[in-house]
């Protein structure tokens, strides 16, 4: 990460970063005379079609740079802090070409296609890769053993935090589409691109700059977050925390060595720092039973967010006494401390770790002959808490011997919970500046974003909300400035920008209410307004204990109709029913819709569910429903002077209106009542 003390906090004061670049990474001073390109410049790079392409680099101040692909060629001059740009006259999509950039020496780039690049952002979902878990329908081995496209070409952005725009980052290459480089690529990114390319017979370019877990505002310069009223005040809390961070950060890493060390004091498990719930002679008549894998909120928990212990007791063969063996848990959420035999073997203890795959060895010396006990603390901070792996993920083998049998672990285990986080003393408060730190606003943008400008785009898609998700209100105007300000930034007009709606998450609600999550989609819906924007709608394929659902393949499929919509305009059904308008009639409310496609249905002619009506009262209640030709007709008796409906307002809604070409409508209300998260700035 780079950090520039007096010029950071002179582009926070202004809001102005323009005047705030770096040279390029790893150069101090004054530049060499070798022509250097930026990055997103390799073998195997496609540029973007039908327009002029932009290639820059460095070299020394005042010399020329040439460059030619395709019979096309470009000169320029470097300017005073040795940067040069040059912009090749628009081609159409073909190759693979040679490019040749030449001035004090010759680099020669192979392999370049022309066609169409797209970057892909946002949170973890859009981070997600091909290899985590099941994806969808489909089996993933068989995902990765199809991927053979060589007309689609992969670039990943190393995760990197900035406080000032960069305009280089660390080395990355373009590569083909294959089995063996599409395992640890963005699946969101990939089935859009593979949808498009199909569809479209060009190549496709796919820019994957995302980061798990953060925040909208993170991905936002600082001049386009003075102008929000929310953001001016943290922009100035920053520059006045800049010149002490690293005081600060020394300060923080204390308390939480302080706070640490008293937090195992509440674990019931530890008595004196000993693992007493760990040992293999424990006595267990008091614990309960739980499914592994499995979250714990499903499961009797709800109200647990803290410590719980598991154990199981292992039946191994007798010649696996005093062996080394490999202990896999898959995936655990949050943290956890792993023992075998009353022996620690394995820890993941810091902050987002709850997608890392637990793989530990446990040494021949702690394995007994047939029985022994795994126990696992897992420590849970919010939302759900578990293994929440596949069982597959989840078995105990021979170390390093090949082909050596697998014992499962998935299934019955015991758990007992040590400590709840409403007993223990909260953590301390973190500054605001860390370094790596990537949930401050305008470091990924500086990081991950600034460099890759004025690469030539057809588009961007966006999957992210999760981590603003208490803020919905101030999402309303973010998201859409985070929008215009990368189309500033690139300098190509209103380029086609695509994001996905928050997927349908956590438990079923029995009765209808507030919900944050169906006002962030409703913050996501209101960003159409935006010229040349599309939402994908996935309020059906979400899962109620996955924060990551695992059907990728429907979410990049209908991201690609809306580009090919906005971009190609093309005759498709690209939206779900969206909300027109409504109309009273006695006791009833009829819903109007946009985007009907061939019209109205529910699978397999089920009865609507998932709408709720209120009168002057605002208590909702489930309403019946039906379909009336083009519009919805909703009611319930006992609302006789209803005032609003509401369409899957619900963190996880029960619901199941589509169009017939089977996309599902979009979550709405007709109030524009507060919600519960207006006030959370």
């Amino acid at each position: 990460m780079r950090f520039y003390t007096a010029g950071f906090v002179a582009c926070l004061t202004l809001g102005l970063l323009s005047g705030c670049g770096t040279t390029p990474s790893g150069t101090t001073g004054k530049l060499s005379g070798d022509v250097r390109l930026g990055a997103l410049f390799t073998d195997h790079m496609v540029l973007q079609r039908e327009m002029k392409i932009p290639v820059w680099g460095w070299t020394a101040p005042g010399d020329r740079v040439k460059v030619s692909m395709n019979g096309v060629t470009a000169t320029t001059k470097a300017n005073r802090d040795g940067k040069w740009m040059a912009r090749l006259a628009p081609m159409s999509a073909g190759g693979p070409y040679t490019m040749t950039v030449s001035g004090r020496n010759t680099i020669t780039l192979d392999d370049v296609l022309v066609g169409d690049v797209w970057i892909a952002s946002g949170q973890s979902n859009m981070e997600w890769p091909v290899k985590s878990g099941k994806i969808g329908v489909a089996n993933r081995d068989a995902e990765v053993a199809a991927a053979n496209h060589p007309n689609i070409r992969l670039f990943t952005v190393p995760n990197a935090t900035s406080f000032a725009p960069a305009s280089q980052f660390e080395a990355a290459d373009w590569t083909p589409c294959t089995p063996e480089s599409i395992p640890a690529f963005s699946a969101v990114a990939y089935f859009f691109g593979r949808e498009m390319h199909q569809s479209l017979g060009v190549p496709i370019g796919l820019i994957n700059s995302a980061w798990g877990g953060t925040l909208c505002e993170a991905w936002t310069s600082a001049g386009a977050l003075r102008e929000l009223p929310d953001f001016a005040a943290k922009l100035d809390q920053m520059a006045v925390e800049a010149p002490r961070m690293k005081e600060t950060a020394a300060a923080y890493k204390e308390a939480m060595a302080r706070w640490s060390t008293k937090l195992d004091s509440y674990d019931k498990g530890l008595v004196d720092d000993v693992p007493v719930w760990a040992a293999r002679d424990l006595e267990t008549q008091d614990w309960r039973s739980m499914s592994v894998p499995g979250v714990w909120e499903k499961q009797g928990y709800a109200d647990l967010d803290g410590f719980m212990w598991y154990r199981k007791v292992l039946e191994l063969p007798e010649d696996w006494a005093g062996k080394d063996l490999t202990l896999s848990l898959g995936p655990i959420n949050d943290m956890d401390r792993t023992f075998f035999n009353g022996k620690l073997v394995g820890a993941h203890e810091g902050l987002g770790q709850a997608d890392i795959s637990r793989n530990y060895t446990v040494p021949g010396e702690v394995v007994a002959n047939h029985v022994n006990v795994v126990a696992v603390r897992v420590y849970d901070l919010a939302n759900v808490g578990g293994f929440h792996g596949e069982e597959e993920d989840m078995y105990v083998t021979l170390a390093g011997v090949p082909n050596a049998p697998r014992i499962p672990l998935a299934g019955v285990w015991q758990n007992k919970p040590s400590a709840y986080l409403r007993d223990i003393p909260p953590r301390p408060t973190a500054p605001l500046l860390r370094e790596n730190y990537p949930h401050i606003p305008t470091v990924l943008y500086n990081a991950m974003i600034a460099p890759l400008v004025p690469y030539g785009l057809k588009g961007a898609i966006w999957y992210q909300g999760e981590s603003n998700v208490n803020r919905a209100y101030q999402y309303r105007s973010l998201f859409p400035a985070m929008i215009r300000d990368w189309r500033k930034h690139w300098g190509q007009g209103d380029f086609p920008f695509v994001y996905v709606q928050l997927a349908n998450f956590l438990k079923t609600e029995d009765e209808p209410g507030e919900s944050a999550w169906a006002e962030l989609r409703e913050a996501q819906d209101m960003a159409l307004s935006v010229k040349d924007t599309g939402m994908a709608t996935i309020i059906d394929i979400g899962e109620a204990d996955n924060i990551h659902p695992q059907n990728k393949q429907d979410v990049g499929k209908r991201l690609s109709l809306w580009a090919r919509h906005l971009d190609e305009g093309e005759d498709l059904v690209y939206s779900g029913p969206r909300f027109k308008n409504f109309a009273k009639e006695g006791g009833k409310i009829h819903i109007r819709f946009d985007h009907l496609g061939s019209g109205l249905s529910t699978p397999k002619g089920a009865p609507l569910r998932g709408f709720a009506i209120a009168g002057a009262d605002k208590k909702f209640v489930w309403a019946e429903a039906r379909i009336d030709g083009d519009t919805v007709l909703v009611w319930n008796d006992a609302v006789p002077q209803p005032q609003s409906v509401r369409y899957a307002w619900a963190n996880n809604p029960v619901c199941n209106l589509y169009n017939k070409e089977g996309l599902p409508a979009v979550p709405f209300r007709t109030d524009d009542w507060p919600g519960i998260t207006v006030a959370n700035k």
